[in-house]
């Protein structure tokens, strides 16, 4: 069974999705590949899990570095799991490049192009929590986010200085 709530954030309206294993979604209101792999079936309700999300967020969006993470249950290809796990670990308030990043992702096949995690990064279906917004073009270019890159731009300043 899937669930979901609504959240006001300063930026805009986000949807939090849920099964019983952890966090599936988390997607502003008007970004590309929103609700995607939410259930039609889905049920406005706010579990366990999703309530802890909104402590998060409150925490995050009043400018501070949350100390807890909300179980997350991520479900993509073996590919987009390592590009996501890699994602977790950028420090809150740095960033990394997409060829820094697919240095860090290993596959069997060997090398892996910044193009294809960038791929990946665009697709990761829980924003913030997996924060694809650190990635950036290797010249520091502020490039593609399915929030939008204003967006984007406005998260990484909130974690630097704070609202």
């Amino acid at each position: 069974m899937q669930f979901y709530s609504r959240y006001e954030s300063p930026f805009g309206e986000i949807t939090i999705a849920a099964d019983e294993e952890g966090i599936i979604g988390l997607w502003f209101k008007d970004q590309k590949y929103f609700g995607r792999g939410l259930s039609k079936d889905a049920i406005e309700q706010e579990t366990d899990v999703i309530l802890e999300a909104k402590k998060w967020l409150d925490t995050y969006f009043a400018g501070k570095k949350p100390d807890f993470m909300p179980k997350l249950h991520m479900v993509g290809t073996e590919f987009q799991l390592a590009v996501w796990k890699a994602l977790q670990a950028i420090p809150y308030g740095s960033t990394t490049t997409y060829g820094e990043l697919a240095k860090q992702v290993k596959t069997e096949s060997g090398a892996v192009s910044p193009r294809a995690v960038g791929s990946a990064v665009g697709h990761n279906p829980i924003l913030l929590f997996v924060p694809c917004h650190r990635v950036i073009g290797k010249n520091g270019e502020m490039t593609g986010y399915a929030a939008g890159v204003e967006r984007k731009i406005k998260l990484l300043e909130l974690e630097k200085h704070g609202l």
